[in-house]
Formats: C-alpha cells, structure tokens, sequence
C-alpha cells in the first residue's frame, strides 16, 4: 500500500492536553474516599502539593510524589475494586475536556485520522476516557495482576511507555499508518519524542521547558485559557 493511501495518524497525550486534569489525581482521591488507600495517603505528597498550589514549587515534583506514593500503595489492592472505582472517576469527569483539543478530535476524526492516545496514568482508566472520546488506539501504564487478582506492584512495561515516539513509530508499522500530514498534541517535554517526529506538532498548554523548546523549533503554541484559545 502506498503511502498515499495511508491513514493518516494523530498522536495525544491525556492528562493536561484534554483532560483538565490528571486521571491519576482524580483517580487517587477516589481510592482514598474509597477506603482502598489510606487515609493519610495524601500526607505522602502534601509539601509537594502545597509547593505547587502556593507556586512555589514545579508542578511536575507534585505528580512525581503523587506517583511514587501511588506505586508504593497499589500493591495488595483487588483489580476488581481498581477498576469500579476507575468507572466511576471516568463517568464523572468524562467532560471535562479542553475545547480547543475536543474540537480537534472532531476534526480528524472527520478527516479519517486514526487517532492514537498515550497516557502515564494506569491503563484501566485511560482505556476508558479515550475510547469514550473515540480513540482507536490506547495506551497507559501497566501495572500487574497476580493471585487473586490483585496487583503485584510490578510495572513491566515502564520500557515502552516512558518513550511516546517509539509507541508511535509502533503503531503505525503495526496499523500500515504514514506520518506523512501527521499530528501530534502535548503538553510537556515527556512528549518531545513524539512532537518532533510528526509534521504538525501541537504544544499545547505546555510547561516551561516544552514551550522554550517549541520556540526555538517553531513549534505551533496554543493556549486555553477560559473561553479564549490563544495561537502564539
């Protein structure tokens, strides 16, 4: 097949690119409402939250020791109680979406794009916010299950997941897609490896280090802030 006859590829990330949020966060204060993590699990990330939110400190080292305290945690707990309480964050928040990449989904859907998400929160719940968005393709990190169907702790993919670009290159071998008329969407310099491989690379709402990044490439900028999109 040609490469003219090709589908086209889009490539997301989630969290902070359409998701006005973290699915993790979410995610993680559900748990704790729950009874599956501990009450004083919030304690684990406190200072770093706080740091944040007082902007003091970087919004990455919040997530960081969000992750690490969830890492720590998961092990033991029942996937069947993972995953209910998962459904129930993804039909709460299954909206709360940015418009400007909203509209965009919408528009190459239109256009007969495959579009391909790639996530760094756990796969259960990513696979259910971006198929609901309409998402051929999924992928978020994964944790494993052992006996009794509870998680192990163990992560066995970190390898591939931790590089967006090689999941893209992946997926377009596997699917025959061309990169050719390509687009990609990110927010942060996780998601480089991707953005420079595509021919019409999207940072959008990016942090500091992705955004000085992009000016110096000329990357396409795009801010949304309220109800105004903003193209710098």
């Amino acid at each position: 097949m040609s490469s003219r006859t090709k589908k086209r590829v889009a490539i997301f990330d989630i969290d902070g690119t359409i998701f006005r949020s973290s699915l993790l966060i979410e995610l993680v204060e559900a748990l704790i409402q729950e009874g599956i993590f501990p009450a004083g699990f919030w304690k684990k990330y406190e200072r770093e939250y706080k740091e944040w939110l007082n902007r003091q400190g970087s919004y990455e080292k919040y997530i960081l020791a969000l992750v690490l305290a969830f890492n720590e945690n998961i092990k033991g707990v029942r996937h069947v109680d993972f995953t209910r309480v998962g459904r129930r964050v993804i039909a709460f928040h299954q909206n709360r979406v940015y418009g400007y990449t909203r509209d965009l989904i919408k528009q190459l859907k239109a256009k007969k794009y495959y579009l391909l998400a790639v996530s760094h929160s756990p796969m259960e719940i990513v696979q259910d916010f971006a198929r609901g968005m309409g998402f051929n393709k999924v992928y978020g990190r994964i944790y494993e299950i052992g006996k009794g169907r509870r998680f192990t702790g163990a992560r066995p993919y970190d390898h591939l997941i931790d590089d967006k670009g090689k999941i893209l290159l992946r997926v377009a071998e596997k699917e025959n897609l061309t990169l050719r008329g390509s687009v990609g969407v990110g927010d942060t310099e996780s998601d480089v490896a991707f953005l420079k491989m595509v021919d019409r690379p999207i940072c959008f709402n990016p942090n500091e280090k992705l955004y000085k990044r992009a000016k110096r490439r000329g990357w396409n900028i795009v801010v949304e802030r309220k109800d105004v999109v903003y193209h710098l």
